[in-house]
């Protein structure tokens, strides 16, 4: 059995939704319902949170999670690539002598991936040959058939690809070609494409199927509300929580 690593980010400094990934969402924090879920899968080895915040830290640790160090500054910001706190990550543990074979990132931002969203996963994976990583997808909702780019007062079509005698922005949405977009509820390489393509997904990826739920993902206050209507009305399920709440943590008014 390939070892496997679970990295759940959790930088410090949102400015959309202030203190996000610790802020309270059904009594706990919004990264306790990824912590829990991905102990509670049983698959990893190791969870692991990276975060630049002593208080993060504090609140992973309480939670279950292991911080090993703290994210650089430098690698927290809003435009930090992935590759860079993850390599930051596995150099640390690996330089401690501790190695994976593979690894998962899994964002707070998805409160309503379950356990068993990850147990698909990571049986999915290991039953693929020949594939760098496996990437949470779902069907999009929007187009990018119906999309444009817009250059002054004219617009040109996003996907340049459809058949001049029927055009995709003039096509009904059944007719279009099934597209797939990527959330931001899991994925899982193999450790190799980080040491030898200085990247988190290689070359040839494979497709995991999500639900409407499973793929949620909170950006934004209008997404926060929607997940607090979403659980109020019970359309979806957040991990259980078995640790007692965070003590201290008030969301801001």
């Amino acid at each position: 059995m390939p070892s496997i690593i679970g990295l759940i980010p959790a930088r410090s400094g949102s400015k959309r939704v202030l203190d996000k990934n610790i802020r309270l969402l059904d009594g706990h924090p919004l990264m306790a319902y990824t912590i829990s879920a991905a102990l509670e899968s049983g698959v990893f080895d190791d969870v692991v949170v990276s975060t630049d915040s002593e208080t993060y830290a504090a609140v992973a640790r309480h939670y279950g999670a292991e911080v090993p160090c703290l994210r650089p500054e430098q690698l927290a910001t809003s435009t930090s690539p992935d590759i860079e706190w993850v390599e930051h990550v596995l150099r640390h543990l690996e330089e401690r002598g501790r190695d994976y074979d593979s690894f998962s990132i899994l964002r707070p931002t998805s409160p309503f991936r379950q356990a068993e969203t990850i147990r698909r996963a990571w049986q999915q994976f290991q039953a693929e040959t020949g594939v760098d990583s496996l990437r949470a997808v779902e069907r999009v909702s929007q187009h990018p058939g119906k999309m444009w780019v817009v250059r002054a007062n004219r617009m040109l079509p996003l996907m340049p690809l459809s058949p001049a005698e029927q055009p995709w922005h003039s096509t009904q949405m059944a007719a279009l070609p099934e597209v797939h977009v990527q959330n931001a509820s899991l994925e899982i390489a193999w450790s190799r494409v980080v040491r030898e393509g200085r990247n988190i997904a290689g070359v040839v990826l494979m497709p995991f199927m999500t639900t409407p739920a499973e793929g949620f993902d909170i950006n934004s206050e209008y997404d926060w509300s929607y997940a607090e209507a979403l659980i109020a009305g019970g359309e979806a399920t957040l991990p259980a929580v078995a640790r007692e709440p965070f003590p201290g943590l008030k969301n801001e008014q």
